[in-house]
């Protein structure tokens, strides 16, 4: 993904909550950087959240990257899988 840098990711697992990940990143031409966070009790289906990683910026924007993560199933699993990289083997 050439439009898309990731500055930090994390997933952990716990028998109560599932799967829980975190990807902080950025997209070119965006003038904020975001964080995702997601969670899946099985990693199957991924619920997910997206806020400004660091100040609120102009809503539109958020709103288009959320389209963007809607629509583009391939952009979606890239941010997943950089998270679930950094999941403890012994989980995965």
């Amino acid at each position: 993904m050439d439009n898309v840098k990731i500055l930090d990711a994390s997933m952990t697992y716990t028998k109560e909550e599932g799967y829980v990940g975190r990807i902080q990143f950025e997209m070119t031409g965006q003038p904020n950087q975001y964080e995702m966070t997601i969670h899946s009790r099985k990693r199957t289906e991924w619920g997910y959240g997206l806020f400004f990683l660091h100040e609120s910026g102009d809503e539109d924007q958020l709103l288009a990257v959320e389209d963007m993560l809607e629509e583009d199933d391939e952009l979606f699993d890239y941010l997943v899988n950089a998270a679930e990289e950094k999941l403890d083997p012994k989980f995965k």
